[in-house]
């Protein structure tokens, strides 16, 4: 396993000083923006994690290891590899053996945290139940990893492309505890409302800290998720948004496009169709959220 985890000079240097670290995503950067914001916006949530005195730890598979970190050369070649695999738990052990550059999703980040000993990550939104899953049975690996994975994920609610209410009736039954953070109502990833109440609430960064360690102590496997809502100055309303997920949906079906091509594609649409709000707004949560992995991070 040490030859295989390579940890960058901050990441080490955090390890020896025994100082906290927030682990980050990269699919995010290879097929969540456009280039050059993917690269700045990950230059600046790193940036916000080190101003709470946390190391920021980006993921990534290059060179056949698992990066803990990256350097800025490693960081900007990540952001100009538009071709970068797209990383989950089905994949990720063949991409390390084959030596291909390989962006880690919400569950292969958890993964490869874990083994880091890293117990905090932040992100945009999560993967879940998509529309019509009942049927197509797409659902995203990110919520059984949740189920078995102890790392506490910080994100703006499930995605708002996906299937919501059966998105957390799945959390439910695979037992992974879900909060709301300052709020009664689980968010939605643009919005700051699903329209749904959160299974548990909290205000304080202490009791979330406080309950991964507990869950530690009682033996229970899976991690907890945080719901961050999107600050309200950034938030596109449900109302706004939701006719063009519809619209972008219709297409995709349309276009027959399905699996791992399904996120990226209702992305690049909402982008267009909402003239660039939609990513603006992506930026936002991404920064909110890494704020409030830091503060997790400096309790435990």
């Amino acid at each position: 396993m040490n030859e295989l985890l390579w940890f960058s000079p901050e990441a080490e240097a955090a390890r020896r000083e025994n100082r906290p670290l927030v682990a980050l995503e990269s699919t995010i950067i290879t097929h969540g923006m456009p280039f050059p914001q993917n690269l700045e916006m990950a230059h600046k949530v790193e940036q916000i994690i080190r101003n709470h005195d946390v190391c920021p730890a980006t993921i990534a598979i290059m060179d056949g290891r698992i990066c803990i970190g990256l350097t800025d050369e490693q960081l900007k070649r990540l952001a100009n590899t538009p071709d970068a695999r797209k990383l989950s738990r089905a994949d990720l052990a063949e991409c390390l053996v084959t030596g291909q550059t390989g962006a880690t999703t919400v569950a292969a980040t958890m993964i490869c945290a874990r083994l880091a000993g890293i117990d905090v990550f932040a992100t945009g939104g999560i993967g879940g139940v998509h529309r019509g899953g009942e049927q197509s049975f797409d659902i995203s690996a990110d919520l059984q990893e949740l189920a078995k994975t102890r790392v506490t994920v910080v994100a703006a609610g499930a995605k708002a492309i996906l299937d919501i209410p059966k998105t957390l009736e799945v959390l439910e039954t695979l037992g992974v505890a879900v909060f709301a953070y300052g709020q009664d109502r689980f968010p939605a990833f643009w919005s700051r409302d699903s329209g749904l109440a959160a299974p548990l609430r909290a205000d304080d960064p202490e009791i979330i800290a406080k309950a991964h360690m507990m869950r530690g102590q009682l033996g229970l496997a899976g991690g907890q998720l945080v719901g961050n809502p999107v600050p309200e100055d950034s938030e596109i309303p449900a109302d706004v948004i939701t006719p063009m997920i519809e619209a972008a949906l219709s297409e995709a079906v349309a276009k027959q496009i399905s699996a791992k091509a399904v996120t990226p594609f209702l992305l690049d649409r909402i982008f267009e169709l909402s003239k660039g709000a939609s990513l603006a707004t992506n930026i936002a949560l991404v920064e909110n959220n890494a704020q409030l992995a830091a503060k997790i991070a400096r309790h435990l």
